[in-house]
């Protein structure tokens, strides 16, 4: 019975026994398929970037892809562009506009000392304005991330809305069958290039959860043949070791200013939430019931925290407040929601909700409790939200294996970031790097 009650609740158990599923090797990088546009996109053009020499990376499109997958933009193809300008003194408006495009990118590279100098600037097609110039130098090695910036910049220009293009994603990934599996810990750009392992082993991984510098991961391995939480710097490899009590150690979540880590504990008996202080490992205990208190979640302001629970007889999320140690029910539509998320303003809650369709994601307002299913697919898990609020990534199921998707937060349009081969899970969207 009680391996059941977890189950249910689709923790350690359930995502252990999922990845045991797998047979392929995982790629190095992810790749990005669109699978829904929103009707709502802005139109906007990304002419090619004018250069003097052959580049290992296409800025231009780079850029295009960014605000395509963003769900806000729907770029022009360059073969419906009439005019390629490169600078905006020869951009023609009419002809744009009779394009019905809005905004319109163009740019050149230059080589400089320190490799290239990127030239863009942003047009106001109906106003006929300059709304962006920018500058930005970039080794060969860095073309994507300048590249990230810019799109940052576009992206803010014209929606007030902070890009997080130049962030990252964290996510778990896993090879072999049966006592031959391998599970990788890998960090990767947010459209899925650039992909770094930073953790091999013959063990799972689960719940990796950035703090909020973006320099760490704290994360559960089953490295010692049981699960323990683990806090690892992503540029050097460095990592300590936080907790290893008997029974259950999961679901590390970092306080917004970083100096404690929300976790599930089940020392004490059944899964409990504890606060741990990062400095000193001194533990606070949360909640105190007879029922599963898993998955917690720090609120933006850092004075409350989400958790799932079945004390009501079914996973639902809760909210515990720090100070008076009041917990409130948020959830109440359909008897499975968990894997609570906040948004960043703290308006909005993103969960795991199990529809007539299955497992998916969905927003809950939490001023109204009205609850919206975003995704389309059936067996989704794991959502986590971009720190603009403007996407949420998860991992759900496609011909077999796992693979990570994107669901605009209107659930207007949406994306997959699938390997060539391989299960990916445990998705986790970094914060803002700078």
């Amino acid at each position: 019975m009680q391996t059941l009650r977890y189950l249910r609740l689709g923790v350690l158990l359930l995502l252990i026994s999922s990845f045991f599923l797998v047979s392929h090797a995982a790629s190095a990088n992810l790749t990005i398929e669109i699978t829904r546009g929103s009707d709502r996109a802005l139109p906007i053009a990304v002419v090619p970037f004018a250069d003097n020499q052959g580049l290992p990376e296409d800025v231009a499109q780079i850029i295009h892809n960014n605000l395509e997958r963003s769900g806000y933009f729907a770029p022009l193809e360059r073969g419906a562009m009439f005019e390629r300008p490169n600078k905006s003194e020869d951009v023609q408006f009419g002809t744009w506009r009779s394009l019905d495009v809005r905004y319109l990118v163009v740019g050149d590279i230059e080589t400089s000392e320190a490799g290239y100098r990127i030239n863009a600037e942003l047009m106001d097609i109906s106003g006929q304005r300059r709304m962006l110039s920018e500058s930005i130098n970039s080794r060969e090695g860095g073309l994507r991330g300048a590249a990230h910036r810019l799109s940052d910049q576009i992206f803010e220009a014209i929606t007030d809305i902070r890009g997080a293009f130049s962030t990252r994603i964290a996510y778990v990934t896993a090879q072999g069958v049966g006592d031959n599996m391998q599970f990788g810990l890998y960090v990767a750009d947010a459209d899925g290039r650039n992909s770094q392992e930073v953790l091999s082993s013959d063990n799972p991984i689960l719940s990796p959860s950035w703090s909020p510098d973006g320099r760490k991961l704290a994360y559960v391995s089953f490295e010692t043949e049981q699960s323990a939480i683990y806090v690892q710097e992503v540029s050097s490899g460095q990592r300590v070791q936080l907790t290893s009590f008997d029974g259950i150690n999961s679901a590390p979540a970092w306080s917004p200013d970083g100096r404690r880590l929300a976790m599930s504990l089940s020392k004490d008996g059944q899964p409990e939430i504890y606060l741990m202080n990062v400095a000193n490992r001194s533990l606070e205990r949360l909640t105190n019931s007879s029922s599963i208190d898993t998955e917690p979640e720090w609120a933006p302001d850092g004075r409350s925290l989400l958790f799932t629970s079945d004390r009501s007889g079914g996973p639902q999320i809760y909210r515990y407040t720090l100070g008076n140690g009041q917990t409130q029910r948020l959830t109440y539509t359909g008897n499975y929601n968990a894997r609570g998320r906040f948004s960043p303003d703290g308006d909005d809650i993103f969960l795991i909700h199990r529809s007539n369709r299955g497992y998916q994601v969905a927003r809950q307002d939490l001023d109204n409790d009205r609850l919206v299913v975003l995704s389309e697919s059936t067996r989704d898990e794991s959502p986590s939200v971009a720190p603009n609020g403007t996407m949420v990534i998860f991992a759900t199921q496609q011909g077999g294996n796992g693979v990570l998707s994107a669901v605009s937060a209107d659930g207007r349009s949406s994306f997959r970031l699938p390997a060539a081969q391989g299960d990916i899970r445990e998705p986790a969207w970094s914060p803002f790097l700078n």
